[in-house]
């Protein structure tokens, strides 16, 4: 099922645009050099508190609590066992021995996708085609049909109730407490089971005129599995479990909380699993690095759609002639990416010269060292070359 609208924007329209992106283009650019700016700080303080943490960090053993380890940043890992038990109070659902307990909610509903083929047209307008298709969909949040093109004929129910997540507050570890959310997302999810007493709850509590029956791990809202409706719903629960883990933190009495390093960062680690002090830190500094990288190409990017914003007025400007404007519009981008690739190292440069002083100092050093010992090698290999003989020619 799908339609086509075709509209047209005129070369005032676009002008418009192109002085919004004059305006905007640049905060953007600014936006990103501070987001840069900020990661590689960030970037550098993680690290220096995680070397930090893996100096000062203790392994203790989890059956009984030293009073001399009050303040110290300890690991301590063994078997851990939940206290109380997650409950989906709303639904009447348990997971008994569980560190945690998921809800996911699919409702069957309206989907509108849209494709669009734009030309430019003599004198700087352009004309857009736009197909709309509707198709139905499982989907686990209501999409809102009143934004779609043929809203009268593809509406949506709102959902009466959501996925959610509930896990206990907290979890022994011997003789240790730690936080119940940590262990449930360090845990392994399996599907919960469901019966027909619980079907009989979730339908009391839903006050749904569908019926609601129980197939295994799946609770069905509505008449037909096998030909659903708009507003039919799917609800399954899975259960977090997890036998073993491993935690790097403050001993705060019987409590493992957040460790303050020097330069106020804090450090609370987790692991599934018995885990070294080592592998714990190793990973946190694996992951500091991936996060960085992230940021850095995210920051790149972002810089990139500014000065395209930027730019886009010149491209608008020629389009008054299409291929002309297609041509500086090749060019814009191009320029974009330059600017690019020549703002964006120099401000992790510059920052790392504010926040790694040292190493940007010596990285600096050495390549301005090779730089002078290859315009060395280059001068004095000309006049070698000059004063070799010609035996070729005769005197």
């Amino acid at each position: 099922m799908s339609f086509t609208e075709t509209t047209t924007t005129s070369w005032f329209s676009r002008l418009k645009s192109g002085l919004v992106g004059l305006l905007l283009g640049p905060l953007l650019v600014l936006g990103m050099i501070w987001l840069l700016s900020w990661n590689e700080g960030r970037s550098v303080q993680t690290y220096r508190a995680l070397v930090e943490g893996a100096g000062l960090v203790v392994s203790v053993e989890n059956g009984s609590i030293d009073t001399a380890n009050e303040g110290k940043l300890i690991h301590v890992s063994g078997p851990v066992k939940p206290d109380g038990t997650p409950e989906d109070a709303t639904l009447g659902v348990t997971a008994e021995g569980a560190a945690g307990l998921s809800r996911k909610v699919e409702m069957y509903q309206w989907v509108e996708d849209s494709s669009s083929e734009t030309k430019k047209t003599l004198g700087g307008g352009e004309e857009t085609v736009t197909t709309y298709t509707y198709k139905k969909e499982w989907r686990p949040s209501r999409v809102d049909s009143s934004d779609f093109k043929q809203q009268d004929q593809h509406q949506n129910p709102d959902m009466p109730i959501s996925g959610d997540r509930f896990t206990v507050a907290t979890a022994t570890l011997g003789a240790f407490t730690v936080d119940g959310e940590t262990v449930a997302n360090l845990g392994t999810d399996s599907p919960v089971k469901l019966t027909p007493d619980v079907a009989e709850r979730v339908a009391s509590a839903l006050g749904s005129e569908k019926p609601v029956k129980a197939d295994g791990t799946t609770l069905y809202v509505g008449n037909s599995r096998q030909s659903p409706l708009v507003g039919d719903l799917r609800i399954s629960f899975t259960r977090a479990d997890i036998a073993e883990a491993s935690f790097v933190g403050v001993q705060r009495n019987a409590n493992i909380a957040a460790y303050k390093a020097s330069n106020g960062r804090e450090i609370l680690l987790s692991a599934a699993g018995r885990e070294t002090p080592a592998e714990m830190f190793d990973a946190a500094q694996s992951e500091n690095t991936l996060i960085t990288w992230l940021v850095r190409f995210g920051g790149l990017f972002g810089m990139f759609i500014g000065f395209v914003m930027l730019l886009s007025i010149l491209s608008i400007i020629a389009d008054v002639i299409p291929f002309v404007g297609s041509i500086v519009g090749f060019g814009t981008t191009v320029i974009a990416i330059i600017l690019t690739l020549l703002l964006g190292p120099l401000v992790i440069a510059i920052a790392w010269i504010a926040y790694r002083p040292v190493l940007a100092i010596a990285i600096i050093a050495i390549g301005v060292l090779l730089a002078a010992g290859l315009i060395y090698l280059k001068r004095n290999k000309t006049p070698a070359v000059q004063a070799q003989p010609n035996l070729g020619r005769p005197a």
